[in-house]
């Protein structure tokens, strides 16, 4: 009897701590860390230097691979003006390698920064990273979708689909987050809360 029970505390205990790694995200009032990382262009990006202009919105994606990724760069691309009108800055992160992201930003035309998250370091802090599955890995192989060839260094780490508006006191004001990477905030909702 005391082996049983034994086991089933030791299998719940272990359910407890992997639910626990599960990403969260940041809340609205949390202080959004300030990170720094190249862009598309070679361009040295920080966090800090973006909010001394005004709101930024920042958004995690998956990869260039990702049809919805590409759409919901897409649909901020189109409307680049609009957000800028309200003072905001836009700013997108992957754990792709320099190569995919150029492939992004040719599939999309985003004109904004797209950030190369080397190290995870942003998507770390931003809680928004978690190690894909190994039978959701070779699933993805199958399809002909290579994440760490796509990753390099970054392994098989991707971010749950995020978008943080944050303001000028590095304050999140708004969050999207969604562990079914199908589900993409609306760009209206986006203008509305900035």
């Amino acid at each position: 009897m005391k082996k049983i029970i034994a086991a089933f505390l030791s299998v719940f205990m272990l359910h407890i701590v992997s639910a626990q790694e599960a990403p969260e995200g940041l809340f609205i009032g949390s202080k959004a860390p300030d990170f720094k990382a190249k862009d598309q262009n070679g361009n040295e990006v920080r966090l800090k230097d973006l909010l001394k202009k005004g709101k930024v919105v920042l958004v995690f994606y998956r990869g260039q691979w990702c049809p919805y990724c590409n759409r919901e760069l897409s649909r901020i691309q189109d409307s680049l003006q609009l957000i800028k009108d309200k003072g905001a800055t836009v700013v997108a992160v992957s754990p792709e390698k320099q190569e995919s992201i150029a492939a992004t930003v040719e599939k999309t035309k985003a004109e904004y920064p797209v950030l190369y998250d080397e190290g995870l370091k942003i998507m770390k802090a931003y809680d928004v990273e978690f190690e894909v599955p190994e039978n959701t890995i070779i699933r993805y192989r199958n399809a002909n979708i290579d994440i760490e060839k796509n990753n390099g260094s970054n392994g098989k780490y991707l971010p749950v689909p995020a978008v943080y508006i944050i303001d000028k006191e590095s304050t999140v004001t708004y969050r999207f987050f969604d562990t079914d990477y199908k589900k993409r905030p609306w760009v209206k909702d986006l203008l509305n809360n900035l």
